[in-house]
């Protein structure tokens, strides 16, 4: 549904015009500020926004806790960056009661947002400081942004990070260099564009993450297939 608003489905129409001006996105063009700038100042956008990403992550939170509980193990405190109102986050903490879980995100997402004894919500600037944790999470988050951009966010998690055994779960695309039957290459080539009308990031593959991690400091990453499109990245300082 929030694909098939208006909101944004009308920058897909102003992509002609884009090209030909200095704008840093169709979305920019279409509406005169970027999506984050319209997503603080328009209720609409802001509510069914969170709400396709609480629904995106009700999809994948079963698939994520049940198999890949590994990944969560062993850890005192996590952070979910950019967590939204705390679906994923939820979950996690009900799975692991001894795991300190907080959601960050924008002041006016998480405003109001009651938490639970393991569970706080915090409001921040992910691009500024990231409250000091164990583990730092981000789902869907590094597609949305530039390479510059996810530098920047990559390594505000890295300081965040503390003690031995800390490390960043990512959850987001990867993508294919070689063509296989269940690589979803048209699905692959849409998120892609999707990002670059709405957006200042990309879908990536391999090599882009890896350089990514290795401009912002980190030294070693892992990457398990979670749900289709999606893997998990666990990224280690």
């Amino acid at each position: 549904m929030a694909m098939l608003d208006p909101i944004l489905t009308g920058p897909w129409h102003y992509m002609s015009t884009w090209f030909l001006n200095d704008d840093v996105t169709p979305f920019n063009t279409a509406h005169g500020k970027t999506f984050w700038e319209y997503h603080g100042h328009e209720p609409n956008l802001n509510n069914f926004f969170n709400e396709a990403m609480a629904s995106d992550a009700r999809l994948v939170t079963q698939v994520l806790i049940n198999e890949f509980k590994g990944v969560f193990e062993g850890l005192k405190s996590l952070v979910d960056v950019g967590g939204g109102t705390g679906t994923l986050a939820k979950a996690i903490a009900k799975s692991f009661p001894d795991l300190d879980c907080t959601v960050f995100d924008l002041p006016h997402v998480v405003a109001g947002l009651q938490g639970t004894h393991n569970l706080k919500y915090v409001g921040g600037d992910m691009f500024d400081e990231i409250p000091p944790t164990d583990a730092i999470l981000l789902k869907w988050i590094l597609h949305d942004w530039s390479d510059e951009e996810c530098v920047k966010i990559l390594k505000r998690c890295k300081e965040a990070i503390k003690g031995r055994g800390g490390k960043l779960i990512i959850i987001d695309m990867m993508i294919e260099n070689h063509k296989r039957d269940d690589d979803f290459p048209e699905t692959q080539l849409f998120f892609d564009m999707l990002m670059m009308v709405l957006l200042t990031g990309k879908e990536r593959n391999e090599k882009e993450w890896a350089k990514l991690f290795s401009d912002a400091g980190f030294s070693y990453h892992k990457i398990s297939p979670v749900l289709g499109l999606r893997s998990i990245i666990e990224v280690y300082p």
